[in-house]
């Protein structure tokens, strides 16, 4: 099997060696079959799409909807040499799913509208499919309403026509969107179980997210919450593009 690539951007070694360990469990994945590039540390290499089964992209401490003149020099070079990547996935509907930062990337690629609008407080949220998402492949097994763990700043507020809207929750309209066939981004984070969450409070709670001094409040506000369905989107993935 050729194998699927992560590209990740978080510099923080505790919480991206957990998100690799995730997207390995839940994609029912070997370490051989899961090549990743960590776009935080060095620029990204040229990717010979035609040995990868697919790409996935994690979450990450940049905001596509950040102001230009705000952006570090390593967001631009990161959000450049994506979209550089991203005009060859989408010309041959190569497949991609985005999960969080995903969102960012493959919605302002494609034209939606990404802003602060709908961001949502860390924890969990009930998610429902539309229509299109109950009969979508990458969907098949999990129930009309789940379960999912979110925390982010920014979101998409309108998609452009093309795209096909899959999943919503009562305050992101948008948690999953189609483009073509085959490019997928998630606004949940289809990888995250409650240890992985409570590692990227601990991590972030600097960024931004909540105050410093309310971490352990946050960590005690989500351990009650029962995630368990949003995992069998990346098994659907791996199982349905490998190659």
């Amino acid at each position: 099997m050729k194998p699927f690539l992560l590209l990740a951007s978080r510099a923080e070694d505790d919480a991206a060696e957990e998100e690799y360990e995730s997207y390995l469990r839940f994609g029912g994945l070997l370490p051989a079959e899961l090549h990743r590039v960590r776009l935080e540390a060095a620029p990204l290499p040229d990717i010979d799409l035609d040995r990868y089964s697919g790409i996935i992209i994690g979450g990450s401490p940049f905001n596509s909807s950040d102001p230009e003149e705000s952006k570090t020099p390593l967001q631009h070079r990161v959000e450049k040499e994506l979209s550089a990547l991203l005009d060859r996935v989408v010309a041959q509907d190569f497949p991609f799913l985005g999960a969080c930062y995903g969102v960012g990337t493959l919605g302002r690629h494609q034209g939606a509208v990404v802003d602060r609008q709908f961001g949502e407080a860390i924890g969990a949220v009930p998610v429902t499919l539309t229509a299109d998402g109950r009969a979508d492949p990458l969907l098949a097994g999990l129930p009309e309403k789940f379960d999912a763990f979110v925390g982010h700043k920014e979101a998409v507020s309108k998609l452009p026509a093309h795209a096909v809207n899959l999943a919503g929750s009562p305050t992101c309209p948008v948690q999953m969107f189609r483009v073509r066939t085959n490019l997928y981004a998630t606004q949940f984070h289809p990888e995250l179980d409650l240890a992985g969450l409570l590692t990227r409070i601990s991590v972030y709670r600097n960024a931004g997210y909540f105050p410093p001094e309310e971490a352990e409040a946050v960590m005690d506000s989500v351990r009650p919450a029962k995630v368990d369905a949003p995992g069998t989107i990346l098994r659907n993935f791996t199982a349905r593009y490998a190659r």
